[in-house]
């Protein structure tokens, strides 16, 4: 009987696979900062905008660095910047749980933002590399272990971190540990395979390219900025408005994360099928009637539709990213650091704007402002349709 060998597809659907993990325990390790909130505000008695300051420390952290880590990728691949980024992560996690001051707090927030940054382009380029040409499906894989991981977070806060304290935070040093060694095999696949998926790509006219990037730049300012309202002040709505436990609050903010997380993997693979402009423009201007309404509903419908809201606006970043690369084809890393930097830099800009607006006014009114952010999604209109262009090309050819 001959011996099944592994074809090149069933290797790189391993490493999409592991690389997903990876973004799963990067994002539970990062999402345990805003989970653990307000755990932080009562030992330190934080207000509102000293909370948007952590996760603004977080997030530009997270968002400066990724960029140029992504440039200095296409250029030289680094096969161990993926567990050296745990290594980061494992070091702010394990200060988090001895902070004994809110600059403590802040340096852990930072030395986990440095983390995400040195992990987010490089995972992104190993996704699109293990991709076998769908791309849109890798990126959902990838992604949607991230949003995944995200979901856990606020689920590990309420079942271990809020019984137990801020110093059973420790125990997710493990989790770091488990992601460096996974890290580790993924990233000497990535070294191998470096020279083999080398490409010269060119980009389309500069002016087209520059006024894209501009618009896909505005579409994640509007997602993540409307997301910051909920990652980080969702439960002290939910226990100001309808006084909920903390418990409950977080069961609640952990069914919008795991709707983002389906939102998250089902927004590549329609980007395939239907095209990335269509999918990007249905996910954030069509979240826009669910997001008026949110902060004047019940107890039920908020929670009914924060779970509407977190699958539909999710669908978008997947193909946001994909949109870039093959507008920029040559430059997978760069366009990847750029676009997750800059989420993570409105996201963390969000946190603290929202947060200063939330003290000078109320958590409710915040929601009553962002609702109108999805209206942004009008600008995909003047998105170049891609999809259609290569149609195109082919039909000529």
């Amino acid at each position: 009987m001959r011996q099944a060998k592994s074809s090149p597809e069933t290797a790189a659907f391993a490493v999409l696979g592991a690389i997903s993990l990876g973004h799963l325990l990067n994002d539970l390790l990062q999402s345990l900062i805003p989970a653990i909130y307000p755990v932080l505000k009562t030992s330190f008695g934080l207000s509102f905008s000293q909370i948007g300051i952590i996760t603004l420390v977080f997030y530009v952290a997270a968002s400066v660095f990724q960029p140029l880590v992504g440039l200095y990728a296409d250029k030289r691949t680094q096969p161990y910047a993926l567990p050296t980024a745990m290594v980061f992560s494992m070091c702010g996690i394990l200060l988090l749980a001895l902070a004994p001051n809110n600059a403590a707090v802040l340096t852990a927030a930072l030395l986990v933002g440095l983390g995400s940054s040195v992990f987010h382009p490089e995972a992104s380029r190993v996704a699109r590399a293990a991709s076998g040409g769908r791309h849109g499906l890798a990126q959902s894989v990838f992604q949607v272990g991230g949003t995944f991981g995200s979901a856990l977070g606020p689920l590990a806060a309420a079942y271990l971190v809020v019984p137990r304290g801020q110093e059973s935070v420790a125990w997710f040093g493990l989790v770091a540990f488990v992601a460096m060694i996974l890290l580790s095999r993924v990233g000497s696949w990535h070294g191998k395979q470096a020279a083999r998926r080398a490409t010269h790509a060119e980009t389309g006219p500069r002016r087209r390219v520059g006024l894209a990037l501009s618009i896909l730049l505005l579409l994640i300012f509007s997602k993540y900025f409307y997301l910051a309202g909920i990652g980080s002040f969702f439960t002290f709505y939910l226990i100001d408005r309808f006084h909920l436990t903390v418990t409950d609050a977080q069961l609640h903010l952990f069914a919008f994360s795991a709707a983002s997380a389906a939102g998250t993997f089902f927004g590549g693979p329609l980007g395939d099928r239907f095209g990335r402009k269509y999918v990007i423009w249905a996910s954030i201007l069509g979240v826009l009637p669910f997001s008026l309404a949110l902060p004047y509903a019940d107890l039920v419908w908020t929670g009914v539709l924060s779970v509407i809201i977190g699958a539909t606006i999710s669908a978008a970043f997947s193909a946001i990213v994909v949109y870039g690369q093959e507008l920029m084809p040559g430059r997978v890393g760069a366009v990847s650091g750029l676009f997750f930097g800059f989420a993570f830099g409105m996201a963390g800009m969000g946190a603290a704007v929202l947060g200063t607006l939330a003290d000078l006014t109320s958590i409710g009114f915040v929601y009553k402002v962002c609702a109108f952010l999805p209206a942004l999604g009008l600008f995909t209109a003047f998105l170049p349709d891609l999809g259609a262009e290569r149609r195109r090309v082919l039909a000529d050819a």
